[in-house]
């Protein structure tokens, strides 16, 4: 794994070690970059479900201005902080241990507002879409706010959740992402209107 393109290009990021994370390959993080950036003017990033810290240090190296790093695990944590270190992104991020509801939680009261958010959690976890409205009920967003969910090719996640509504879905293999555009104004849209979904058979592992 390695650091794709912006400040941090090309520097190799640390694994997880065992069989409990699986990280985001470089093919399917290079593709969600081309469809939500591929570069960004500051904001603040979260990545609540960290393992490795790839996506959000992608992000941190292509230009968002700051980053939260969540994970349940001690040593996702430890690779995180290595990784940040690595990349010399360290003073721009955050880095907590806690479950992602609690997570959100501390981050509310303290006044914290994301402009992209990053959820991929375990495959066993289909939660992705509670966890979006626990952050609108929270008002954890910024207005068009980009949510980015990564889960099993073989679960459906619905195109909208609120004030969520999916706008492009790609699949590479046995991974899905889901990117969401935040807009709390607006509650319903029909379906397939602003969505486009394409698949990438090519990539099976």
């Amino acid at each position: 794994m390695r650091v794709i393109s912006g400040t941090a290009k090309g520097r190799s990021l640390k694994a997880v070690p065992g069989m409990g994370t699986r990280p985001t390959t470089d093919k399917v993080k290079e593709a969600v970059f081309s469809i939500i950036g591929p570069y960004f003017e500051g904001g603040a990033v979260l990545d609540l479900f960290a393992g490795t810290g790839g996506l959000g240090i992608e992000a941190l190296s292509r230009g968002m201005e700051h980053g939260v790093f969540i994970d349940a695990d001690r040593t996702s944590l430890e690779v995180v902080r290595h990784n940040l270190q690595t990349t010399r992104l360290e003073a721009q991020a955050e880095v907590y241990r806690n479950d992602a509801e609690r997570a959100l939680k501390a981050l509310a009261k303290r006044e914290r507002y994301f402009r992209l958010v990053f959820l991929d959690p375990p495959y066993r976890m289909k939660t992705i879409g509670e966890l979006m409205l626990s952050m609108h009920a929270l008002g954890l967003l910024e207005e068009g706010a980009t949510v980015v969910a990564e889960y099993d090719s073989g679960h459906r996640y619905e195109e909208a959740y609120g004030p969520f509504h999916e706008v492009r879905k790609a699949v590479y293999g046995d991974t899905a992402v889901s990117v969401y555009r935040y807009e709390s104004g607006v509650q319903e849209q029909p379906v397939n209107e602003g969505r486009t979904e394409e698949t990438d058979e090519t990539d099976q592992a």
